[in-house]
């Protein structure tokens, strides 16, 4: 009985950590400096949330794959891993159908499911590419909450609404960051009067 009120007191803590986490990117800094509107970041939370319920309904995908949704402006990237190309067409097909997406890049990889050390070095790099995003001082209007940054098995995936310039020093400070084996840019370049 222990163990059962131990195991649903840290699923608890869990999960209101993942909400937190998404929560903070709404009501936060980002909120205000982010380049999509309140409708349209408000709806990109809602196809991550959906695509997870989803995702998490069907057995096989829960049980069997790991995969992360994230959606910036319509657009929707998904990483992880599936055991066949019958589950990550699944995932995929799953995610197509969510209301409001757009365009979805698969990122899943036929493998193994990654493991908690992968996952916890994948953490690390984001967090320090985010650090020093924070830092750029000499980019005038650069704002660093507009870049979202991804990792996944090493590879960083950079999404945002940005200027080419913005883009171009970002993905060359996430290519710098011990770790990254290769850095993927699915950037919405946009011109400077639409600031």
């Amino acid at each position: 009985m222990k163990y059962l009120i131990l195991s649903l007191i840290l699923f608890g803590l869990s999960a209101c950590s993942t909400m937190m986490t998404g929560l903070a990117e709404i009501t936060g800094l980002s909120f205000f400096h982010d380049r999509r509107s309140s409708e349209m970041q408000l709806h990109d939370e809602r196809i991550e949330i959906n695509a997870a319920v989803e995702l998490n309904s069907h057995d096989e995908t829960r049980s069997k794959c790991h995969f992360n949704v994230t959606a910036y402006n319509g657009t929707v990237l998904v990483t992880g891993e599936a055991p066949t190309e019958k589950l990550r067409h699944k995932v995929i097909s799953i995610v197509q159908t969510i209301k409001g997406v757009k365009l979805v890049h698969n990122e899943i990889k036929i493998a193994p499911l990654s493991s908690f050390t992968t996952r916890s070095q994948d953490s690390l790099i984001t967090t320090k590419i985010k650090s020093s995003l924070s830092e750029i001082k000499n980019l005038p209007g650069f704002d660093s909450t507009r870049v979202k940054v991804i990792t996944e098995s090493g590879v960083v995936y950079l999404l945002g609404l940005v200027h080419e310039h913005e883009a171009n020093v970002a993905t060359e400070i996430a290519r710098r960051e011990i770790g990254v084996k290769q850095v993927v840019k699915i950037f919405e370049l946009i011109k400077y009067e639409t600031d």
